[in-house]
């Protein structure tokens, strides 16, 4: 499929225009995501349809936590990314290119994505995840249309390197976000992603300023993106330009693909956590067997409204309208009916 977001260059060259490394493509070849390729001067789109993996989960699982809590969702994934993490957990299908993993992978249609969802009735929509979603843009933009169609809710899980014009495109689908601000150093995003960290700070305020729920995701890795001041001035550039009530879950690290720096310490995430505290009100430790860093309390009482166990939760304290039975504070926008 020809791809969206492309300019045509002279010698048969063209230039994405997707996602902020702009690359500038040769006939034959591909982008830095290994999925959009030059065909005769066409920017072709290879992984449309191309799933690597699709199934039910818990939608705590994406992480979401303040989004239909306790219900599950439709996770849909393809085949490869923009970025070039070190740490990457989904290696295997990111950093791929459909050669490597056609063989591995089924081909859906937008129609058979929405007709699986709505096979479950307590699914609530569909997640593009497990790769990047931005790297298969034109199938989830399709499918999120035809979702919305059909009531369902779409939820991107993005690493949020994308340009501002083909996030203003799809904002109207998408009804929520997690997106992964990996440090708040540029040399890292430099060093060990291979892209930056403006563009990404530019994706947060955009889904904050259309009134999109957003959550966010920091990956924490000894020495690498854990330093105390550092973290002070993300918490502090969070709260002044997303505002006090965003969602910040605080993920462990374990070695994984080309990182072998050992896994975060508890001590360590709950010193950052409880920096994080001290400006805003939502903040949870992932990856790790703590009961206190997943439930959620209230921010003006601190009772405790809805309570988690690994991927499940149940609430506790909060009525339909997602308020705190106990004092009326208002906490969750979108509650499972």
């Amino acid at each position: 499929m020809e791809a969206l977001f492309y300019n045509k260059l002279e010698n048969g060259e063209v230039q994405c225009q997707l996602c902020p490394h702009n690359c500038i493509i040769k006939e034959d070849n591909n982008g830095v995501c290994k999925v959009r390729t030059n065909d005769h001067g066409i920017l072709v789109a290879q992984n449309y349809g191309l799933v690597s993996s699709i199934g039910f989960d818990p939608i705590e699982k994406k992480p979401l936590y303040h989004f239909y809590p306790g219900s599950e969702i439709l996770s849909v994934g393809s085949i490869g990314c923009n970025l070039k993490c070190k740490f990457c957990q989904n290696w295997e299908i990111s950093q791929s290119s459909v050669d490597d993993l056609s063989r591995d992978s089924k081909m859906y249609s937008p129609e058979m994505i929405v007709e699986l969802a709505k096979s479950r009735e307590e699914n609530v929509g569909i997640a593009f995840t497990y790769n990047e979603p931005t790297v298969f843009y034109e199938f989830m933009l399709d499918t999120a249309k035809l979702a919305k169609k059909n009531g369902l809710n779409n939820v991107m899980i993005s690493n949020g390197y994308i340009n501002s014009k083909p996030l203003e495109e799809l904002m109207p689908y998408i009804d929520a976000f997690n997106i992964d601000l990996k440090s708040f150093s540029e040399y890292f995003f430099t060093e060990y992603t291979k892209s930056q960290l403006e563009p990404v700070k530019e994706t947060l305020k955009a889904i904050v300023e259309a009134q999109k729920h957003l959550e966010i995701t920091n990956l924490v890795i000894p020495s690498l993106n854990d330093d105390p001041e550092e973290y002070s001035k993300m918490i502090n550039w969070l709260y002044a330009n997303l505002g006090e009530n965003i969602v910040l879950h605080i993920s462990r690290y374990f070695p994984t693909y080309k990182l072998s720096i050992e896994a975060t310490s508890i001590e360590k995430m709950i010193k950052l956590g409880q920096i994080a505290k001290e400006k805003l009100k939502y903040v949870y430790l992932g990856n790790m067997l703590l009961e206190e860093g997943n439930n959620t309390y209230c921010s003006n009482c601190k009772e405790l409204v809805v309570k988690r166990s690994g991927y499940s939760s149940k609430s506790v304290s909060i009525n339909s309208e997602g308020n705190c039975m106990n004092c009326g504070n208002h906490i969750l926008n979108f509650i499972k009916k």
